[in-house]
């Protein structure tokens, strides 16, 4: 019998409890051992529970924490405290530790692994990325003989289903947010996810073990979609593109790109049929080649799929090897600056003679060349300009952009997202 003690009861952590109960008979022919949920840590309240756990219920970490029999515990509360010091805690007393938290293990996940690495214990965090998706342990062992270069994904299902209902049901930004809202794929303040800030979050820790270096939320070059309008979802298809939300990891020849924002994808690119609130990673290794990871990336039963095949993982290593998770390198993350891509850029002129011929100057002399141009219709004097690049350091397309600005009485900048591939 494995003695676990679980923080939280929330969406996952009933999840969890949930799949355990449902699911212990065949858990316990897979690792011969049967898991006993001993003690659920909860914030004092009057919210009732259900009677089967309430010998289980307690409102103290430390009765958790202090309990002999328990050999893994569970950190499913989310946020970053108390979780960092329950984990942190946890791990120095020699208890294995299991989390979906994506924050804490983005920002203190070397620390806690160089702790769990000391205490011979093992810190596992397959939930934190993907949902019910596997792409940790793949990355830490099925491709771990592979140099692995890239990774890219579409990480956070709401921009994903906003995207999606943008393109598919012809609705602007505000209208399909307020729908995925109401849906429950979104939060009453969303800010984490259309601004990008979760998506980087998880970006930075699959950089971290792709890439065998650290890499923090911080170094991550954040875009959201609350830019992104109805026009450009049509220019986009024009251009035989969808736009989507897409976290880039790239590794060459000693340094690392890692990067959330917009992106024009080719219709026939893998991650571009990716839709609602589904998730996608793609992983790049020098033998494997190209492999794809595809599912629910979040909600309550796929989440405690990853969290409870990580408990069982626990289980079995528990008194054997341990699940280490290195960042040997010291690759340098670049700066945005330092990047090349294409770029797609919607402008708004006055349609007057000249005004293209100043854009087409500010590119120039940027040495940035142009692979598409075309102007749509004017409306009260004012005409839509829609301009792609072809590769070019992000320095030199901000450069032509602020030379651009300098036009404001005739140009205005409406978007600019980057370009993935050739369009």
């Amino acid at each position: 019998m494995a003695q676990i003690g679980i923080l939280g009861l929330g969406t996952v952590g009933t999840g969890t409890v949930e799949l355990i109960e449902k699911n212990n008979d065949i858990i316990e022919k897979r690792i011969k051992e049967r898991i006993d949920i001993k003690k659920i840590l909860v914030r004092q309240s009057n919210k009732e529970r259900p009677i089967a756990l309430k010998d289980k219920i307690t409102y103290s970490f430390d009765d958790i924490l202090d309990d002999k029999d328990i050999s893994v515990i569970v950190e499913v509360m989310g946020g970053e405290e108390p979780a960092l010091t329950y984990i942190r805690k946890a791990l120095n007393k020699g208890k294995h530790v299991v989390t979906a938290n994506k924050e804490v293990i983005s920002k203190h996940g070397n620390e806690l692994l160089k702790i769990a690495a000391e205490k011979n214990v093992n810190l596992l965090f397959e939930a934190s990325v993907g949902g019910g998706i596997p792409i940790i342990m793949p990355l830490k062992q099925c491709l771990a003989a592979n140099d692995i270069f890239k990774v890219m994904g579409i990480l956070n299902g709401t921009t994903n289903y906003i995207l999606t209902q943008m393109t598919e049901q012809n609705k602007d930004f505000d209208e399909a947010l307020k729908e995925a809202q109401a849906a429950g794929y979104a939060e009453s303040d969303p800010t984490n996810d259309i601004k990008g800030f979760d998506a980087a979050r998880k970006l930075a820790i699959l950089s971290s073990i792709a890439f065998n270096t650290r890499v923090i939320p911080e170094q991550v070059y954040t875009e959201g979609i609350d830019t992104v309008t109805h026009s450009d979802v049509i220019y986009a298809d024009e251009l035989g593109a969808v736009i989507k939300l897409v976290a880039i990891g790239k590794k060459n020849e000693g340094s690392i790109e890692v990067a959330v924002t917009p992106v024009l994808l080719k219709k026939d690119h893998p991650l571009a049929s990716v839709s609602g609130t589904f998730n996608a990673i793609m992983v790049e290794g020098d033998a494997v080649g190209p492999v794809m990871f595809y599912g629910l990336g979040a909600g309550k039963m796929p989440t405690a799929s990853a969290v409870v095949s990580d408990i069982m993982e626990a289980v079995r290593n528990k008194n054997g090897n341990k699940i280490y998770c290195t960042c040997y390198d010291s690759l340098k993350v670049l700066t945005p600056g330092e990047t090349v891509s294409g770029f797609y850029l919607r402008l708004k002129a006055v349609d007057k003679p000249g005004v293209l011929s100043k854009i087409a100057g500010a590119f120039g002399e940027n040495q940035i060349s142009l692979s598409k141009v075309f102007q749509k219709n004017t409306i009260n004097g004012t005409a839509e300009i829609v301009v792609v690049t072809y590769s070019v350091p992000f320095k030199n397309f901000q450069k032509a952009l602020a030379e651009i600005n300098k036009y404001e009485q005739i140009v205005e900048i409406a978007t600019a997202i980057r370009v993935e591939g050739e369009l």
